[in-house]
């Protein structure tokens, strides 16, 4: 099995899991956070939904510069609802898992950046980067998601298994 096939396996697992999070984000609730220093509902459903789509870029750039010195750089969407959410989140995966097969594992050793103003923030090879700031990334915050929604007394899909909502 290559490097690619089993990132792959890994990303589809983790995406299908959080796909289940965010069906039950209550977009009428897109404003509460739990703590004034926490992001909203909304903000963080919509930080899960654009971090496939950041694994896109991972495997098909060398880089990506979040404040470019001529000015633009990267905007985090705006999500309206739920749908609005789960459209985006259901447009990155696919397009990852359409693009994760076709790379080598050379490919995956590459380089590739994350910079600010030009300056190198953090890099590393391509496909160690693409499991950090995508796969695991969006797993922490799934994490964080799971207890907004306990908060908010919405029940909790389970992830690895049947949650207590769901025994």
């Amino acid at each position: 099995m290559s490097m690619a096939e089993t990132m792959l396996e890994h990303f589809t697992t983790v995406m299908t899991g959080t796909r289940k999070a965010l069906e039950r984000v209550p977009f009428d609730k897109a404003e509460w956070a739990p703590h004034e220093k926490s992001m909203t509902l909304g903000r963080l459903a919509g930080h899960i939904a654009e971090a496939p789509g950041w694994g896109l870029s991972i495997l098909t750039s060398d880089g990506m510069d979040m404040a470019p010195a001529d000015g633009g750089g990267y905007t985090p969407p705006v999500f309206e609802s739920t749908d609005d959410v789960l459209a985006a989140f259901d447009k990155a995966v696919s397009a990852v898992e359409a693009t994760l097969p076709g790379m080598t594992d050379e490919a995956l050793a590459e380089h590739w950046s994350l910079k600010s103003g030009g300056e190198e923030i953090m890099g590393g090879p391509r496909g160690a980067f693409f499991g950090n700031m995508v796969t695991n990334h969006v797993i922490h915050h799934r994490g964080q998601l799971t207890v907004y929604l306990r908060l908010c007394d919405v029940p909790v899909p389970g992830m690895y298994g049947p949650s207590a909502d769901e025994k």
